[in-house]
């Protein structure tokens, strides 16, 4: 028979695995997105990463320096950004993948504002 304190771990533990299976959080408390649910722009953009290009934007590939704060802490040149093009805009827009050098992928839709870990 589990104890109260037992069982209470057990739950806490089972929910979490189901959080990461069903892609809600990371093991670091981030928002998590399987890649295929991403916009179609977004996997073009992940596409031409994996490809390593040609980028369409001059600033593709170019150190992002993470001044949000909303991705973990790491040196500079870390990470890259890359945009993703959004329809209707005529710039850049604020729809951006974000790669580490550990092959990590983040997209956000907000400028920086918040990320999700792309699951891939």
């Amino acid at each position: 028979m589990l104890r109260p304190r037992s069982l209470r771990l057990l739950c806490a533990v089972l929910l979490l695995c189901l959080g990461l299976l069903a892609g809600g959080c990371s093991s670091s408390g981030m928002a998590t997105v399987r890649e295929g649910r991403l916009p179609a722009e977004a996997r073009r953009t992940l596409e031409l990463i994996d490809r390593g290009g040609p980028f369409p934007y001059e600033k593709d590939g170019s150190v992002f320096g993470n001044f949000e704060r909303e991705l973990p802490r790491e040196q500079r040149g870390y990470y890259r950004e890359y945009t993703v093009p959004t329809p209707g805009e005529h710039d850049r827009g604020a729809r951006r993948i974000v790669t580490g050098s550990g092959g990590e992928t983040y997209y956000t839709d907000d400028h920086y504002e918040s990320f999700e870990e792309v699951l891939r």
